[in-house]
């Protein structure tokens, strides 16, 4: 069970995962030795899955971003195809998805060029995908892997008596979790 401290605990470490247990405590009024407990009882119960580093993929020159439809030939319930795309190191993300097409795939490479080759040499080589369909991003207004914490909590019925979001939070994240939602319709195979 997540209690409102564990919520608040999670929302500031989405802010600044590098953040230290005193400045966290400071803003709870807990304990930095209690916060450093709650903390490692999160990451033994899978909900806290890791920290990473958030790299703008421009300074790299990763200047293209792609979501690719792919169709398989794969039988129902094989995923060998979608294990396959998750080894590319271009590919971001992989989700197996409900409807006509078998995969959703985020890609960031250099250029069209780059995702043309990624494409015909990369995607095509393993033999499983009979078709694919690729949006290219023309510019991100807005992108992040930060969780409507407040929200999910909200719709799981988790919130103790204590609690209870405002409000206002809660309605403003709720679009977010309806998008959420739909995007965890499919199984999410690889995400980095």
């Amino acid at each position: 069970m997540i209690d409102s401290t564990d919520r608040e605990i999670l929302k500031i470490l989405q802010q600044n995962a590098r953040i230290s247990n005193a400045e966290i405590a400071r803003q709870v009024r807990m304990a930095p030795s209690a916060i450093l407990e709650r903390i490692r009882k999160l990451e033994a119960r899978g909900v806290i899955k890791g920290y990473e580093v958030r790299i703008d993929p421009e300074a790299l020159g990763l200047n293209l971003l792609a979501y690719i439809l792919v169709r398989t030939k794969d039988f129902g319930g094989e995923l060998r195809t979608g294990e396959a795309l998750a080894s590319i190191e271009e590919v971001q993300e992989v989700h197996h998805i409900a409807g006509e097409d078998c995969y959703l795939v985020k890609a960031r490479v250099r250029d069209a060029r780059t995702l043309g080759r990624l494409l015909r040499e990369r995607f095509a080589s393993g033999g499983g995908i009979s078709n694919t369909r690729t949006t290219i991003v023309l510019e991100t207004l807005h992108e992040t892997t930060r969780l409507p914490i407040d929200a999910a909590l909200l719709e799981l019925g988790t919130h103790g008596s204590d609690s209870a979001p405002d409000a206002p939070d809660a309605a403003a994240e709720a679009p977010d979790v309806a998008a959420a939602a739909l995007a965890l319709a499919g199984e999410t195979l690889h995400e980095r």
